[in-house]
């Protein structure tokens, strides 16, 4: 999930992974008249990961 710079204040590393850092040039992030003007943080929420392992019992 890809969420704003503010978000880092609110981080909880036991609830979130953070993937990566987004502020792309490449036509994949949202754009404005040809300008990506947003920075996100790409995240994965590790509680829901870790109810598939348990679900599929791996």
């Amino acid at each position: 999930m890809g969420v704003p710079i503010t978000f880092l204040h609110k981080f909880n590393p036991d609830q979130f992974e953070i993937i990566k850092f987004r502020k792309g040039n490449d036509e994949k992030d949202l754009s404005i008249n040809g300008k990506c003007p947003y920075f996100r943080i790409l995240i994965k929420n590790k509680r829901i990961q870790n109810e598939l392992i348990e679900n599929r019992g791996i």
